[in-house]
């Protein structure tokens, strides 16, 4: 993993850079940020900018090609290592530590490094079962550690969710960042960093990442997975945020077009034709449930552009081609007068659909409520 592989997140990448162009690496850094977000692809693009054996000095990235590069890459690296979330399987029916999983961990990361504690549980058979850090994961830490580097520069200990490390792993944690062995690097990668131990918290240098930006992830689906640009923004908008979510949603529902459908629906609620907005029921129901929601979700964005376009155009400076005639046009109607009308009622169709409401019955009625505060 190259930082260049990773979609923008510009200034924390100029932050590790810096740290190992002026040699001040911390030991044990935590890399704090949302699920499907970009903090374990940069604590791996680290991991391969520190140990590169042909980087330049002042170079921006590492080199890609040389064998650190190329076995860090591969996730087969000796002085990579990792600990993980793990529960028993079917595969794994006892004493579950993540050097049982690794082989599935690599495949799972190198598939798509922004994906969740779910997918990975899921990825390795855990059915039901939660994972952790166990106790006996305690014992592999300091083995792990007690061991010089085989042949780069730092020994690498990536921990990935150090929120789900039982008491007995936290304290063995605890007591390698107080004393940490030398050249070794504890990188902690955490969703919920407020979980961690407070002693814990104080010992490690903290690297915020923050969630992708609607246009990072709208360009990352476009060339990685040549995703329309209308779809990936609007797959982009759903996404909140989460790349992760991105990525898993972007060939879902290929045929939907939500912005059409949500352009459509609204001159409907607006002109109050009953016999439209009849028509136009039968083809929300045919959506299904979860992409009923997804529209209700995408329509509750594309609401909250459309006021911020009306108070000041400056406010949604990228619009996709298709969305700005109708952004332009529909601000007229959408005031904060009535935005909280509007979006209550937008929120009350998703949770009458969430909970198996007739779909029919929610998107007539919502339409008629919608179109009486549209023309309020």
């Amino acid at each position: 993993m190259t930082f260049a592989e990773i979609p923008n997140q510009t200034a924390v990448k100029q932050l590790l850079r810096q740290s190992v162009q002026r040699q001040h690496v911390a030991h044990a850094q935590l890399f704090r940020g949302s699920e499907g977000g970009a903090a374990l692809a940069l604590a791996l693009a680290y991991a391969q900018f520190l140990n590169c054996e042909e980087r330049a000095p002042g170079a921006a990235d590492s080199c890609g090609h040389c064998p650190a590069c190329t076995k860090i890459a591969k996730l087969a690296h000796p002085d990579l290592n990792f600990i993980v979330p793990v529960t028993t399987t079917k595969t794994v029916t006892k004493d579950a530590v993540s050097s049982k999983f690794m082989a599935e961990w690599r495949t799972f990361v190198l598939d798509n490094p922004y994906q969740g504690l779910n997918d990975w549980m899921q990825h390795i058979g855990a059915e039901n079962k939660q994972g952790n850090i166990s106790k006996d994961e305690a014992v592999q830490i300091l083995k792990l550690v007690s061991l010089k580097a085989f042949e780069a520069r730092f020994k690498i200990v990536i921990v990935w969710l150090p929120e789900l490390m039982h008491p007995a792993a936290a304290n063995a944690v605890l007591k390698l960042l107080e004393e940490p062995p030398p050249a070794t690097i504890f990188l902690l990668v955490s969703h919920a960093p407020e979980q961690l131990l407070p002693t814990i918290i104080s010992r490690v240098q903290p690297v915020v990442v923050r969630p992708f930006s609607e246009d990072d992830i709208t360009g990352f689906l476009h060339t990685a997975y040549q995703v329309p640009e209308v779809k990936a923004r609007q797959v982009a908008q759903l996404a909140e945020g989460s790349l992760g979510a991105a990525i898993a949603s972007r060939d879902a529902n290929a045929d939907h077009d939500y912005f059409e459908f949500f352009a459509k629906w609204m001159r409907q609620c607006y002109s109050q034709k009953a016999a439209d907005i009849l028509k136009q029921s039968d083809e929300f129901q045919k959506l299904g449930r979860e992409n009923q929601k997804e529209l209700l979700s995408y329509s509750l964005g594309l609401l909250r552009k459309v006021l911020l376009f009306g108070i000041d155009p400056k406010f949604v400076p990228h619009l996709a081609s298709g969305e700005q005639q109708f952004v332009t046009g529909f601000a007229r109607f959408v005031t904060p007068r009535n935005a909280d009308l509007l979006t209550k009622e937008l929120t009350d169709a998703h949770y009458h659909i969430e909970r198996n409401a007739n779909a029919k019955m929610v998107f007539v009625d919502s339409s008629l409520r919608l179109g009486g505060f549209l023309r309020a």
